[in-house]
């Protein structure tokens, strides 16, 4: 018998799948707000001159509404951090390019699944 597996709620984060941003490049704003106070974080994207920082905030900010819009959990707003945001790589779109000689070079263009969750501080 294996025991009946309780349903988590996931009324804490937000994630988007398959943006046309490659997993490193989105790695390294990630990395920047992971562990701050939801504002601090907020501020931070607005002015990282990255491509995907506004997807990012965006992100944060649908997780924040997220948390007000439950009926699950009973945070305070002014206390969210986030407490992990990870990158992790989509499907690979491939496309090809003409080379010397009638040859062809692949072109890998990444997508990234970026997701973020958000707990309150203490």
């Amino acid at each position: 018998m294996s025991k009946p597996k309780s349903k988590q709620h996931r009324a804490n984060q937000a994630s988007v799948l398959n943006i046309r941003i490659a997993p490193r490049k989105a790695r390294v704003v990630v990395d920047l707000v992971r562990n701050k106070h939801v504002e601090e974080a907020l501020q931070i994207l607005q002015f990282t001159p990255k491509k995907a920082s506004p997807v990012v905030a965006k992100l944060i900010e649908s997780a924040i509404h997220n948390v007000t819009n439950s009926e699950q959990l009973d945070w305070d707003t002014d206390d969210l951090y986030v407490a992990q945001a990870y990158v992790n790589e989509g499907p690979t779109l491939r496309r090809f390019t003409p080379r010397a000689q009638g040859r062809a070079t692949r072109i890998n263009k990444r997508t990234s699944q970026i997701t973020v969750v958000l707990q309150p501080r203490g």
